[in-house]
């Protein structure tokens, strides 16, 4: 079994605030929602390896009404400690919270949670 992509909602208009964090911030490339799935709003993102295949996909949906996942959260695996340093860094000066304070609350790693243009909390993660 291996996981195929995780959804987080936003609120109605909510598209370009979630292409700033997922793609802007964090990199990840906007790919087209199927036809038939287009009507109801949303965005999706995928991050590739280096070799061009899927390594994350997450699926940003429309809600109504909306109330952000403070708790339950995606958590995305980055290569090393400099790049999730650089995604934290790059996050924060686009305005999106940033925190550190469980950073090595997680043996073998180091983390970090950051919250989307709707709160909803994201966790980054990366090998110590």
């Amino acid at each position: 079994m291996r996981l195929h992509h995780v959804q987080v909602s936003c609120p109605p208009g909510g598209e370009d605030a979630a292409r700033r964090f997922w793609a802007e911030g964090l990199g990840m490339t906007e790919v087209d929602k199927p036809v038939a799935l287009r009507a109801r709003g949303g965005a999706w993102f995928r991050a590739y390896d280096d070799h061009g295949a899927v390594g994350a996909e997450v699926h940003v949906g429309v809600e109504e009404p909306f109330t952000p996942a403070r708790k339950a959260h995606p958590a995305l695996v980055l290569d090393s400690v400099p790049e999730m340093d650089a995604a934290t860094d790059r996050l924060a000066g686009l305005g999106f919270e940033v925190d550190l304070a469980e950073r090595h609350t997680f043996d073998g790693h180091e983390r970090a949670h950051v919250r989307d243009a709707h709160g909803n909390r994201v966790e980054l993660v990366a090998p110590a």
